[in-house]
């Protein structure tokens, strides 16, 4: 385990020092093998730019509102942001993407894959295919065996590995925008507040006290899949990104959890990983 997440961090503060700057970490030229990943999640919306070995190029971000619980809900302004993330990207690295590959909560269905596909076609790139959430982050991790809970901004998608085979896959609607909701209620504050307040790092202790049922529950869903849940469990996305939350996870399923740096990225990367 200590191999997976020591490779794993490192690629991801490498990413994290990049992302929506305008430097790439290393030269491409006109002809080049580029792979792009595009991450249409509730809270953003993330393109990733690798090289043919799976080496990372660029990546940029806007944070959104156009998809809920993993359902794209605005399709001109996904596509918009999409595109403004496309031109960023293609400033910075001097050449043209021309085809990424998207992804989609488990089991949300042919329809959402299509609608992803759509918003990427709609840049003018040609969509290669949608993966599943867990799935892309299991593919970033370089995970055989396992499990990956991929905590979004509206579901919780949870990939089951053994030797390398998805063996189970589940999502439930239940993610950050459910913590965002019970800030909300909390503090009598509207949803945009509460999604401020919790990004706040100042706040960190104080939030986390509030949204601690909701990782509870997320923890539940896991819970419930019993033996089938399979070691290690690596929890992924941006509404892991509290101190406690590893901890809160572990004593629900009475197992040691783990989290990569940057968990927001770990998808968006392996999404890239897929597009050949």
């Amino acid at each position: 385990m200590g191999k997976i997440l020591e490779r794993s961090n490192k690629e991801l503060k490498r990413f994290e020092k990049i992302v929506n700057s305008d430097k790439a970490l290393k030269k491409v030229k006109e002809g080049d093998k580029l792979k792009v990943g595009v991450d249409l999640g509730t809270s953003s919306i993330v393109l990733t730019v690798l090289d043919e070995n799976d080496d990372i190029v660029y990546g940029a971000f806007e944070y959104d509102h156009a998809v809920q619980d993993g359902i794209v809900v605005n399709f001109m302004e996904s596509v918009n942001i999409l595109r403004r993330l496309k031109a960023k990207a293609e400033k910075v690295i001097g050449c043209e993407l021309k085809t990424a590959c998207g992804a989609i909560p488990p089991k949300t269905g042919e329809k959402s894959a299509k609608v992803v596909a759509n918003v990427i076609e709609e840049t003018g790139m040609i969509c290669t295919g949608v993966e599943d959430e867990p799935t892309a982050a299991a593919k970033f991790l370089r995970l055989k065996t396992g499990t990956v809970v991929d905590i979004g901004g509206g579901t919780t998608g949870i990939s089951i590995f053994e030797n390398g085979k998805l063996t189970h896959v589940i999502d439930e609607a239940t993610g950050g925008f459910h913590m965002t909701l019970v800030l909300g209620g909390r503090y009598r504050i509207k949803n945009e507040e509460a999604e401020k307040l919790k990004r706040n790092k100042d706040k960190e202790e104080e939030v986390y006290a509030v949204v601690k049922p909701v990782v509870e529950k997320m923890a539940a869903i896991v819970q419930n899949m019993g033996d089938e849940v399979d070691d290690p469990v690596i929890v992924v996305g941006g509404a892991t990104n509290f101190k406690e939350f590893t901890k809160t996870f572990s004593k629900v399923l009475k197992r040691e959890v783990y989290k990569p740096l940057y968990p927001q990225f770990v998808t968006p990367l392996g999404i890239a990983m897929f597009d050949n």
